[in-house]
């Protein structure tokens, strides 16, 4: 009975298990899809990537820059091994420390979770671009003078986190501070220095020192 149920079955569906594989055996000798291929989704195109690397355009610290990768490849991991913009730091990997904190569309983001074909056609800013020269970005001199870093691995995020924050409340209160800093972490415990160095970027940008 099972057998002849199984027939029947596979006559309603016009796919039977032999088929099935014989497909699947073809599917397998396919050249994998170079590029992004278009699909209609309700009506709507859709572009699918992969699953072999395809050329992205960047737009990062203002310049263009085109690059190859998968696409399961994160933004952190294509500035760093392709790029070579090393700033921002891989450390948790999973969006909890912050220390890969860029400025993507105008908004902070942890770079390890947003993949990089996320980020075409959307500005980019990386802690490289603060420096003018040999002269440091207010907020980093903010840094140095209120001793906001000490071994360094987490400084790159947490500037860029103060940043975007000081971008979005140029006058905040010290509960403020604390509250808009909370998704970045410090394993030397360094808070109240990151905390006086957003203070300090504040009040020098309210004296007519722009910050940005």
């Amino acid at each position: 009975m099972s057998d002849e149920k199984n027939k029947s079955d596979q006559q309603k569906s016009g796919v039977s298990r032999r088929s099935f594989l014989k497909a699947s055996g073809i599917s397998l000798g396919v050249p994998l899809v170079v590029g992004h291929r278009v699909i209609n989704v309700n009506g709507q195109e859709v572009k699918l990537y992969g699953p072999t690397k395809t050329s992205i355009t960047l737009t990062i610290n203002g310049a263009k820059q085109t690059v190859e990768v998968e696409p399961r490849v994160t933004l952190l991991e294509a500035l760093r091994h392709e790029l070579d913009i090393t700033g921002a730091k891989r450390v948790c990997d999973r969006a909890t420390c912050g220390a890969c904190t860029m400025i993507v569309g105008g908004k902070a983001v942890y770079s390890c979770t947003v993949l990089a074909i996320e980020a075409q056609g959307k500005p980019i800013t990386t802690v490289e671009s603060l420096m003018q020269g040999e002269k440091l970005h207010p907020l980093q001199q903010a840094f140095v003078d209120n001793d906001g870093q000490q071994c360094g691995y987490c400084t790159p995020g947490f500037v860029m986190a103060c940043k975007a924050f000081l971008d979005k409340n140029p006058s905040p209160t010290p509960e403020e501070v604390q509250k808009g800093l909370g998704g970045n972490l410090c394993r030397c415990g360094t808070y109240m220095g990151v905390r006086a160095a957003v203070l300090q970027a504040a009040t020098m940008h309210k004296g007519g020192k722009n910050h940005g």
